[in-house]
């Protein structure tokens, strides 16, 4: 049976590996498989799983987003200092996605225009926006939030263990695999990343898609920064420390090339599953959270490695096998 075009061989892998992992949980830990547990573990991957969307598209396109938590923890903070201020909830909301546009605008305006490495311009801005959020809010924290606001970040969606704070990753998700695969902008996105030269000269506006992923990205941000501070009742400015991390990981641990034009839907939820059972079932043998980083360093390294190694690998293994049929047929 023929593989679906948008899923590759990585991608099966890294669900397999999945489910092996699950499988594992389930069996080994009693508790493991509590409602309680499973809401636990999805609600500690929102905020991830949002991020990773964005930092996908980029990948692809050569391009990375290292402030995408800088940006969460400033948009954070903007949202706690307006419902502070008295701002209403869903006004708060609005300006604070807003907000995030605005963050997204600025990289992408020093990347696409002014022609700097997206690498240097989002390291820079990294620790601008968290600079900023300190120097707004200082290093005390917003505690007093409206009540929609904590409902959505404590509760499930009614009848189910799924907490309320993914479903903005799940709204998303199928409208983002449908753009990127099958629709002609998500042809441009994968053409920029084979040759963003090339993608020029064939009529592509190369810029204009990069900016536009820039601004997306700080869109999607602004949304994990209010899922964030609804989850954890409070905005404050070393919110998600080091997360872009661990959506870096994901990003290239589902199957997204470092070096562009590569990537796709499917890998990257198998990786992002992958990650949050990992660190469940680190957190469920008392593994404490530097300790989880540096496995979580060492899976980045280890799907660097496996983009960098793995294709000359299996090309030589195609070619061993084609030119074992091919003298095989030449014997008979």
């Amino acid at each position: 049976m023929r593989r679906p075009d948008w899923i590759s061989g990585w991608d099966a892998f890294i669900c397999i590996v999945t489910l092996v992992a699950l499988v594992f949980g389930l069996t080994a830990f009693e508790n493991f498989g509590s409602a309680f547990n499973i809401s636990q573990m999805i609600a500690g991957a929102s905020e991830r799983a949002l991020l990773v969307l964005p930092m996908m598209l980029l990948l692809i396109t050569r391009d990375i987003d290292l402030s995408v938590a800088s940006t969460l923890a400033l948009t954070s903070v903007v949202l706690g200092l307006l419902v502070q201020s008295g701002v209403a909830l869903w006004p708060a909301i609005g300006l604070t996605i807003i907000a995030g546009a605005a963050l997204g605008a600025f990289n992408g305006v020093f990347v696409t225009v002014v022609g700097l490495p997206s690498l240097v311009v989002t390291l820079g801005t990294m620790a601008l926006f968290r600079g900023i959020g300190y120097m707004a809010l200082g290093s005390g924290s917003v505690n007093i939030l409206p009540q929609g606001l904590l409902t959505f970040g404590f509760t499930n969606v009614p009848g189910t263990f799924v907490p309320w704070t993914i479903v903005p990753f799940l709204v998303l998700l199928p409208i983002f695999a449908i753009v990127l695969h099958r629709t002609v902008v998500g042809r441009e996105i994968f053409a920029i990343g084979g040759s963003p030269l090339t993608a020029l000269y064939s009529g592509i506006a190369v810029n204009r898609i990069r900016f536009g992923l820039f601004v997306f990205s700080g869109v999607t941000c602004a949304m994990a920064g209010i899922v964030y501070t609804a989850r954890l009742a409070n905005a404050r400015a070393n919110n998600a420390f080091m997360m872009e991390l661990d959506v870096i990981t994901i990003a290239m641990l589902g199957g997204v090339s470092v070096f562009g034009g590569k990537g796709g839907v499917v890998g990257v939820v198998g990786a992002l599953s992958l990650i949050a059972l990992i660190r469940n079932l680190l957190g469920i043998n008392g593994v404490g959270g530097d300790a989880q980083s540096t496995i979580i360093g060492l899976l980045l390294i280890g799907a660097l490695l496996a983009g960098t190694f793995a294709p000359g690998i299996v090309a030589r293994i195609g070619a061993a096998r084609r030119g074992k049929t091919g003298a095989a047929a030449a014997s008979d």
